[in-house]
């Protein structure tokens, strides 16, 4: 599959926010949001943090975007995510109206948008979303080994 240099520069700032959330102790995983070029919303997971079952970077992400830009409706923003998205997330990028989706790491227990369904494409719902599936997904991949390898070896 052939990828383009944007591809690139969003996964290294999604993967600079898997860092992060890593770092608070919560699953590596971060979402980018950009919208004509410009980057309006970055998050990584805060479940932990916030004690919330809703806070995946996806959805964090989500939140400020439409919080930046004044409106629900992302039409034209790419999310770039370290992690392929679960169903809620893929959900609420529909509902979003997000126009595309670039992840790293496959997620073949929860992806839904690839791996264990198909929500992005899905012609029962109101919206499709373009997906490309793979970038920097080493590096995504390594984040969550070493994360939960850390996890129990260190309880």
């Amino acid at each position: 599959m052939a990828f383009i240099s944007e591809d690139f520069e969003g996964m290294d700032v999604a993967l600079h926010e898997a860092r992060l959330a890593g770092a608070r102790g919560d699953v590596p995983v971060g979402a980018v949001i950009v919208h004509k070029g410009e980057v309006i919303a970055a998050a990584g997971n805060a479940r932990e943090v916030e004690q919330d079952p809703t806070a995946h970077a996806e959805i964090l992400a989500l939140r400020e975007a439409a919080r930046v830009l004044g409106t629900w409706r992302l039409d034209g923003a790419t999310m770039f995510v370290t992690l392929e998205p679960c169903v809620m997330c893929a959900g609420a990028l529909i509902n979003a109206r997000i126009a595309r989706v670039v992840f790293g790491a496959f997620d073949e227990k929860a992806g839904a948008i690839g791996s264990r369904y198909n929500v992005s494409t899905d012609p029962r719902l109101n919206h499709e979303f373009d997906v490309s599936a793979g970038v920097r997904e080493e590096e995504s991949s390594e984040l969550l080994t070493a994360f939960f390898k850390q996890r129990r070896t260190n309880p």
